[in-house]
């Protein structure tokens, strides 16, 4: 049984390298804490993603609260489908008819930040490039021949591929992307922008995962503080008790 697990713990470096197209990913160190963060990644989201995409286990109220958002900020800046902050972040578009535009139902995003991981998210919406053969005319390094356009393309500025000549084992040479660069030059400042939306965008991505994630960790270390406290106090009565004994 140790051996099993030894070599389950041994493969996951593996195993997440797979799910990521077999690119290294980039790290979101995103923070969950950071309410303007988690602010300016809710407007991302609501103006960019739930055209397409629905988080419908989370409720605009719980937002509010856990964002330090009013009822009328809600109203105001991140509620345009729906009128009551009671209800779900779901949206308008039919399934048929999505699947039928897009080839697949897109996907509800509630829970993708688990699913799918911070890293690769981050990741994802930065490695985006120009590729005429597909149907949005978009590629992407982690995940091949993606359904799904570049919405934020004009943040970002177009990508293009740049490849570069690999020897497999077999002796047989092949052209590999190697890296991305933009298109137009002049959009540099424009992409290093880009990147901290898209670190305010997974860090919302992050907290709609579990939102009681917020609380868990407020808690957390004033558990540890009780605990320990309580370790004294035990620690006191057991040598009480055991003084007569000895």
């Amino acid at each position: 049984m140790r051996r099993v697990i030894l070599a389950f713990i041994l493969l996951l470096p593996t195993m997440a390298f797979a799910t990521s197209g077999g690119i290294e990913l980039q790290h979101a160190d995103n923070d969950i804490s950071d309410k303007a963060s988690l602010q300016a990644g809710a407007k991302l989201f609501v103006n960019y993603c739930m055209g397409c995409h629905s988080a419908q286990y989370v409720r605009f109220s719980r937002m509010g609260k856990d964002l330090g958002l009013s009822d009328d900020e809600l109203i105001e800046n991140l509620m345009f489908s729906t009128e009551k902050v009671g209800e779900t972040m779901t949206i308008a578009m039919d399934p048929d008819e999505a699947k039928r535009w897009f080839g697949v139902t897109p996907p509800d995003l509630s829970v993708i930040a688990r699913a799918r991981g911070v890293d690769w998210l981050y990741t994802y919406l930065l490695t985006f490039y120009l590729d005429p053969s597909r149907p949005w005319g978009v590629n992407n390094l982690v995940f091949k021949d993606v359904g799904m356009p570049h919405v934020l393309w004009e943040q970002q500025g177009w990508q293009k591929p740049v490849y570069g000549t690999v020897t497999d084992d077999e002796g047989k040479s092949h052209q590999v992307i190697k890296s991305l660069e933009l298109v137009n030059s002049a959009d540099e400042a424009k992409a290093d922008q880009y990147k901290k939306d898209v670190r305010d965008l997974v860090n919302f991505l992050d907290y709609m995962g579990e939102p009681a994630k917020l609380e868990r960790k407020s808690l957390g270390w004033k558990v540890m503080l009780f605990l320990f406290v309580f370790l004294i106090f035990a620690y006191l009565l057991k040598k009480e008790y055991w003084r007569d004994i000895h």
